[in-house]
Parts: C-alpha cells; structure tokens; sequence
C-alpha cells in the first residue's frame, strides 16, 4: 500500500558540519484516471488523464476532478471508483477506473485528449487553455461582508490539522470552513489543484453544503483553483499567496469572493468590497 511519505538518508550541512540523517519526503507517484461509459450492454473505456499526486484519497481526487472537470453534474453520476487490478506492476495503485452511470452521455472524442497535469500547475501541461475552461453554470450567492476575525484565524487552524505538511514542510493544503470558520475537510497533496479536487470530491460524497462555505488553499491564487471553486459553488476562496489576473477575472465574473495573501491580520479582496 503507498504512503504519502517516504524514508530517504540526507545529509546534512550546519555551521560548517556534516551528518548523515533520516529524513521524511513527500511521496509523489502519477495517477492514471481510466474512465468507464456507455450503456450496461456496451461498456468502452478512455484513459482521460495523468496527474502527479501524493497517494491517498484517489477515490475523492477521481470524483473532484470529474466534477469540476465538468464530466459530471452530481456524484450520482458516478457509480464507482476503482483500483485497476490488470495493470503492469509498477503501475499497481496507480491507475483508476472511474466508471460512469450509464445514462451519462459522454462525448468521447471531447473528452480522449490525454491530457498531462504537472504536480505545479494543472494548466500547463494541457492541450489547449480551451480545454480547462469548463463553462461554470452553478449560481452563486454572494458571500457578503467579509469578517477579517474569521479569515485572518484560517491559515493557523489549517496548519493545525495538517499532518504529512508538519513532517516534510513540502505539500500543499487545501481545506474547506463553515461561515463561522469552522474546519469541515482538510486534504493534502503535492499538487495544489489535486488538494483541492480531493477536499471538492470530498465534500460532494458527504453532500456538504458547499454553498455556504470557504476555501482555504495553501498557494497561490491560480485560475484553474478558482474555476474548481466556480464550478462546486463556493463563494468565497483565500489563499495565502498571490492571485494572478485571470483567476481575479474569473472570480469577479462569477460573483466568487477572492481573497490573496492572507498572513498573519492582512489580506487582500478582489472583487467584494468593504471587509469587515
């Protein structure tokens, strides 16, 4: 079974010293998502996609990433998740099945670009910056005044909760608060975009309210973690870096409260005036 840590012997350089230490790393392995449709006479499969992840919770990543991918609509759409068995043995837990209901009708052809997503940037590696572009049809209610005691204590409960992050300081965080700042899903992963697909998968199997909640991301501020936002309808995204134009455009096109470079009492909002 993968872990998402793994031993490694460093050495270590201090004051001018040299040691041999074990050390901890962030585990990163690729994950194929396989993609089952058709009617239960006539089943086909696609191979949709690779990302570099961190192991653990593909189940959610594979439901988030359908979702927002705009594949599916709801979670009852997908009937399953599984690990493919009949694969080579180095690709053993690294491939999936998502198998589609079949009254899914699926456009093939749309959707067999097989694409790469890079750990970094879920964009980059893509066929066209058409292809990420999923049409973000769910209305969203405004957020409203933003309360500047709740947003400034997320990134400390966040920490908190996080665990491969304290042991390696090298994976991101995504996690998802009630109104009041309560914390409702922590997930982590090497790919900021796969944290937040895992937390969006997450909260659609619960059936969570997304509506009515926040999301905290550990980077930056891309387009495509705003999009994902847009897509699942949360109105209201932070993050403690930098947010570029695009995701800025993105969010103030669809009503999604932006907030960027949330450290320590700062922040910045894009788009919702007057925080209180």
């Amino acid at each position: 079974m993968q872990t998402p840590v793994a031993p490694a012997i460093i050495t270590r350089y201090e004051a001018g010293s040299a040691s041999s230490e074990s050390d901890i790393l962030v585990t990163e392995e690729p994950l194929e998502i396989r993609l089952g449709h058709g009617p239960a006479h006539d089943r086909k499969e696609i191979r949709l996609s690779v990302t570099m992840r961190t192991p653990g919770h593909d189940e959610e990543l594979a439901l988030g990433f359908l979702f927002t991918e705009g594949i599916i609509i709801d979670p009852s759409e997908l009937l399953r998740v599984v690990q493919c068995e009949h694969v080579k043995p180095e690709e053993r837990g690294n491939v999936v099945r998502a198998e589609l209901h079949p009254k899914v009708d699926l456009d093939a052809a749309k959707w067999q670009r097989n694409f790469y997503t890079s750990s970094s940037c879920g964009v980059c590696g893509k066929s066209s910056i058409e292809a990420v572009q999923t049409a973000c049809t769910r209305s969203i209610a405004p957020w409203g005044p933003v309360d500047s005691t709740v947003i400034t204590a997320l990134p400390d409960r966040m920490r908190e909760a996080q665990t491969v992050f304290k042991h390696t300081g090298g994976i991101h965080a995504a996690a998802l608060f009630d109104r009041s700042g309560k914390l409702l899903l922590l997930r982590e992963d090497i790919g900021r975009h796969n944290a937040v697909d895992k937390v969006i998968g997450a909260a659609l199997a619960a059936r969570l309210p997304m509506a009515t909640c926040q999301l905290l991301v550990s980077g930056r501020a891309g387009f495509e973690l705003v999009q994902k936002c847009a897509v699942a309808g949360i109105p209201l995204m932070a993050a403690v870096g930098a947010p570029s134009s695009l995701a800025v455009q993105l969010a103030t096109d669809n009503g999604l409260t932006l907030i960027g470079f949330l450290r320590g009492e700062r922040f910045n909002v894009y788009g919702a005036p007057n925080p209180s």
